[in-house]
C-alpha cells in the first residue's frame, strides 16, 4: 500500500451560517455551499440555509474558499433576501435564463 492509498478522502460539511456586512462595503458571509451566478449588481449563493441573492452596485468577488465555505464580497451593498425552499428553483431558473 503506497502513500496515496493510505489517505481518505477529506470531506468538509460547513453547517454554521453567518454574513457580516462593513459599511455596507464588505460583506463576508460563512456557509457558502457553491456560488451559482454573479455579476456587478447580484449574486446568487447557495447556503446552508437556502439561496442568498445580495443585490448591490459594482459588487466584485473578492474571496471564495469552497473548502470553508467562505464568499466575500466587496461593493455597495443594496439587498441581502433569502429565497424560501417553494422558490429556490424558480429562482435557479431565472437565474439560469439570464446567463445564457
Amino acid at each position: 500500500m503506497n502513500y496515496y492509498e493510505k489517505q481518505e478522502p477529506v470531506t468538509r460539511t460547513q453547517t454554521d451560517h453567518s454574513v457580516k456586512i462593513n459599511n455596507r462595503k464588505n460583506l463576508e458571509i460563512t456557509g457558502v455551499k457553491e456560488v451559482d451566478s454573479f455579476d456587478n449588481e447580484e449574486f446568487l449563493l447557495e447556503t446552508v440555509m437556502g439561496y442568498l441573492i445580495v443585490r448591490g452596485q459594482n459588487l466584485q468577488l473578492k474571496n471564495l474558499d469552497v473548502g470553508e465555505g467562505l464568499v466575500t464580497i466587496k461593493g455597495k451593498i443594496y439587498e441581502l433576501s433569502y429565497v424560501d425552499e417553494q422558490q429556490q428553483e424558480k429562482a435557479k431558473g431565472l437565474f439560469s435564463k439570464l446567463f445564457r
